[in-house]
Parts: structure tokens; sequence; C-alpha cells
């Protein structure tokens, strides 16, 4: 649970604010590719304003607290020129990078071209480490053009060119009934979509862990929200906004640390073992810990997953900062956004203020 604190406003205003430690920016709408100039100048002024989705009410969201973000992008290149700031304000980051292939069926109208987006795939990995820049083929959509061997194609292709420059692919499968939005959209744009069922997951589950082992990928494999269990092909449950990582990136950063309920040990090898052995050359380290080099692990006191979030999220408390039909991206499916118009609308909208407090302006 965040924290609330008393901030100014920019028409100097005293109010309450919740001051979040992990910042998800965002599930609705792509700051990245077209927010960034706003998020960037909001952290440095220290707050934003988030509007519910649900009941329209306004809250404020202070930075004071932040100690890391995690960004959803599918074009996030405009964020290159901001990651020197989180550096000098010591606030960590990995990146979501979607990087789906729709080109031919212009399911993603408003995204560069695959090879440019590949290119800014590589540059951020070249900026803050390979581990950071997590690759989603997200949707995996069915549709009258697009069977299971198109999407592994399109996999095999992305997949080749990111080898050793991604840990990992996170997918999920196009639930379209069940999301109002997306549904509509696709009906509403021409698009003759397709059901996943079971057997079908599974077939591409079970072809795509193949895949991963044949072409020497070595990913791990997660899927995104899915309630299906295929780990027997190797394939886990996603947690896309992890502890796990923040840990592994950010262990040194005791603030975000003690939030998290982590330990972190040091080891010495010089230390007695238990049941009486004098001394060992590897130290006994816990089943459940993080290996964070020879000498150091970590230990979670306490399960950081979010209860707000889907049921079938493994994600951990986050505040997301964005809004929804806020993304001029045009992707045939949308969840975010209602239209594509209103979309624009709002895109439109928030260049007249584009520093606004809120994203809308």
């Amino acid at each position: 649970m965040a924290n609330k604190i008393s901030i100014i406003t920019d028409d100097n205003k005293m109010v309450d604010a919740i001051a979040p430690v992990i910042v998800s920016a965002s599930r609705s709408t792509d700051i990245p590719a077209f927010y960034s100039d706003w998020f960037f100048e909001r952290l440095k002024r220290g707050y934003s304003v988030w509007t519910n989705p649900f009941n329209g009410i306004p809250s404020y969201i202070s930075y004071q607290n932040t100690r890391f973000i995690v960004f959803w992008s599918k074009n996030p290149k405009p964020l290159l020129n901001h990651l020197d700031y989180l550096k000098e304000r010591k606030i960590g980051c990995y990146i979501q990078y979607t990087l789906n292939d729709y080109e031919k069926e212009c399911l993603e109208k408003g995204v560069p071209q695959l090879s440019q987006r590949i290119d800014t795939f590589k540059k951020f990995v070249d900026k803050l480490g390979k581990g950071r820049v997590i690759w989603r083929f997200d949707p995996m959509i069915l549709t009258d053009k697009i069977g299971i061997d198109d999407l592994l194609e399109k996999v095999k292709n992305i997949g080749d060119q990111l080898k050793g420059y991604t840990e990992k692919l996170v997918f999920s499968y196009a639930d379209i009934v069940a999301y109002r939005k997306v549904k509509s959209n696709l009906e509403k744009n021409g698009v003759c979509y397709t059901e996943w069922n079971e057997m079908q997951m599974n077939e591409f589950a079970s072809r795509l862990s193949r895949m991963n082992k044949e072409r020497g990928w070595n990913y791990k494999l997660a899927t995104c929200g899915e309630k299906i269990d295929i780990q027997k092909f190797g394939i886990e449950h996603n947690r896309c906004v992890d502890d796990d990582l923040m840990i592994r990136f950010e262990f040194n950063d005791k603030a975000l640390m003690d939030f998290l309920r982590v330990d972190v040990k040091h080891v010495d090898n010089t230390q007695p073992l238990p049941l009486f052995e004098e001394f060992a050359e590897t130290p006994v380290i816990p089943e459940n810990a993080i290996i964070l080099d020879n000498l150091t692990y970590a230990v979670k006191r306490k399960n950081n997953k979010d209860g707000g979030q889907r049921q079938f999220c493994g994600c951990i408390v986050s505040k997301d900062i964005g809004q929804y039909n806020t993304c001029p991206h045009m992707c045939e499916y949308c969840y975010a956004n209602t239209s594509k118009e209103l979309a624009v609308a709002n895109w439109n909208r928030h260049k007249l203020n584009p520093y606004g407090d809120k994203i809308l302006g």
C-alpha cells in the first residue's frame, strides 16, 4: 500500500497524494511511445493526476517515494532520451516491450516497421543491460488469415533476431469474448477472429517450447494472465510487475528492499555449516532464495502479489498511472480504447497542454 503525503500542486494548492514505491507506466496506454516527455516532466515536478476509469474521481500521485518503474510499450524509442534522468534519480526500471508481427495483416497500423522496432529493442538492451528488456508477443491472435503455423513463423522470425538480447518471451492467447472492447474493436474493424480452445493452446505451447530448444534460444517462456496450466511444456505463469527482477537489479536499494520485505544476505564461506560439518566451499542457501552473485542472495519475507489484478495475474503491487482511451497506435484489437477516434481525439487534446498534471492536459 502506498503511503499518503501532502504535496503542493502546480497552482500552489496543498493536497493529499498517494506516494507509490513502484510505478507501472502503463497497462492503460503507451506512455513511452506518446507521453515520455510528459511523464518525465511530471516526474521532475513531483506528481501527476490519475483519474479512476470506473468512477471518474481524480487522485494525486506523488513520485517522492518512487524507487522503481515498469514501462510497457510497443515503441519505447522516445524513452531513450530520458533514461539518464532515471539514473540520476537512482530509480530502477525495466521494459515490457511488446514486439508483435502483424504487419501483413495490418492489425497494428500505428507502430513503426518491425525492423525498426527490433533495432530499438537492441538499443535499449545496450543501454540498460540484458534482462531489463522483456520480449512480449502479446496477444497471440487467431483469425481467418492467421493460424498457429503463421504465429509460430512470426515468433521464429523475431526470436532469431533477438537471440542474445533477451532472456524471456511472454505471451498470451487472445481471449476475445471476455474483453468487450477487444470484441467490439475487432468486429468494428472487420477482423474475423477465432477464439482459442484448449487443444490449440496446448499445441501452440508444445511447438513453441520445442522451437525454443531447437533454435538454441533458451528463452524463459511465460504466459500473461492465463488460466491454462502449460508448465508441462516448461512455460510458467508470468509476473509482469516482478519483484524477483527488481531484487535482482536493485538489491542495493535499501528503500526498495524494505518495501518488498526482502533480506539481502552476504555469505561467508568460512562459516561452519549445520549438522556439525566444519567447513564448506559452497555455503548453505535457502531453497527459496534469489541468487544475486556468488556470495549474495535475497530472501522475500512476504508475498507482494497485487490482489486487485485479474485472477490469474501474478503481478505485485504497483500504481498504474496511465489512462484508457489515450493510445493512438491504432491497433485493431485494442483493449484499452473504446474507439480509434476517441484515442486520437484525446491524444490531440493532450498536445494542447503537453505538460499538464493529467495525461489529457
